[in-house]
């Protein structure tokens, strides 16, 4: 049975072969990822460190993560602190930068709480994260524009939450639906600060020519994801691990579309080199739309396989209140976008992916909380 670094280096690779353009472009330069300590941080800095391994000195991305590392450094980073092109940087994002900062030519901005049960316990610290924390970075990319100090790519993330509960007419969504949100609601310091934030990048890039772009993630899971993340297939997989049956905290007839993280990550770097300025892109899977109970069957099916799982799906009543308020029924993407422009092209299916992550999650199963 394969070890959890084989699928890390399976999906290193694949990367690496399938984003060796984007990787060319950076090559040389100095790349900025705000909040690496986190899910997407654990495959945007070993894919980096990765294809430093794979090319000539002259070639290799010099890597800062910045972090205020709250929850500490995790484990996977100290593992690679040592390496040369990777400098750890603590600092709140949502303080000015620091003056010492090395000049970069190209940033992406990962920092912010991503996981519906964490954001709504500190709102206020989410939308510091995702307006404070950005427009500091919008500034140092404004006060570099000279030849010398250029920054050449900047990266925004925002999320597929700014879409709100689309009209059925508008699934799967392209990037010009506009949404439909509260402003007021549970989620709204996460989804309304990341529709301000793309506000703030499409002005900038209007206003002062700057290489902004967007990538508005819709549901990716994988390696990297905390078990103990509360999202929804760590949820399921946890329950696996200890033996238990999966609890269910819907009546399980929500949809969405997952896409496993490699696929993902190779979509984020293309958005950061190939975007057009001030454009968002949906990075994301436009099938197999799947309910909440049917991909709790289908993880179930796999863990069957992989770990002789006897276990079965158990509906039952969230005791936080706001649980599912304006959770969206139905989220899927329209890729067309991306695709056309970007050569955005996922291929790992649901199976693959779900069974990769079951095989990682296996030897990660103790996680610090999120």
């Amino acid at each position: 049975m394969k070890s959890a670094k084989d699928v890390i280096n399976t999906d290193l690779n694949y990367i690496y072969q399938n984003a060796h353009p984007e990787f060319k472009s950076i090559a040389g330069k100095n790349l900025l990822l705000t909040g690496g300590a986190g899910f997407l941080g654990y495959y945007l800095v070993q894919s980096v460190l990765f294809w430093n391994s794979k090319v000539d000195s002259s070639q290799w991305i010099r890597l800062t993560v910045m972090d205020n590392f709250i929850r500490g450094v995790p484990e996977w980073l100290i593992d690679l602190k040592e390496d040369k092109n990777l400098n750890l940087l603590k600092h709140d994002i949502t303080k000015p930068l620091p003056a010492n900062l090395v000049d970069t030519q190209y940033i992406i901005h990962a920092a912010s709480i991503a996981s519906p049960t964490y954001y709504r316990k500190f709102p206020v610290e989410t939308m510091d994260a995702n307006v404070n924390g950005l427009r500091f970075l919008l500034e140092y990319a404004k006060a570099r524009q000279d030849e010398e100090r250029q920054v050449k790519g900047f990266l925004f993330f925002s999320s597929s939450e700014i879409y709100g509960n689309p009209s059925p007419d508008f699934i799967p969504t392209p990037e010009n639906y506009p949404g439909s949100v509260s402003c007021t609601g549970p989620r709204a310091c996460y989804d309304e600060s990341k529709r301000y934030g793309e506000t703030l990048c499409v002005n900038f890039a209007r206003q002062y020519n700057l290489p902004l772009k967007i990538a508005r993630p819709f549901n990716n899971y994988g390696p990297g994801l905390k078990i103990t993340d509360r999202r929804v297939i760590p949820d399921f997989v946890n329950d696996i691990l200890v033996g238990e049956n999966i609890q269910m905290y819907s009546d399980g007839t929500p949809t969405r579309t997952f896409c496993y993280v490699a696929d993902a990550i190779i979509g984020y770097y293309k958005v950061l080199i190939r975007g057009q300025k001030g454009e968002a892109y949906n990075i994301g899977v436009s099938k197999p739309e799947i309910s909440m109970a049917d991909l709790a069957r289908k993880i179930v099916e796999i863990s069957k396989t992989i770990f002789h799982y006897r276990g079965k799906v158990e509906l039952r009543h969230s005791t936080e209140p706001d649980y599912l308020t304006d959770n969206p029924m139905r989220r899927c993407p329209d890729i067309t976008k991306a695709q056309t422009e970007l050569d955005y092209n996922p291929d790992i299916s649901l199976e693959e992916g779900l069974s990769r992550s079951l095989l990682w999650y296996r030897d990660h199963h103790e996680g610090e909380e999120a």
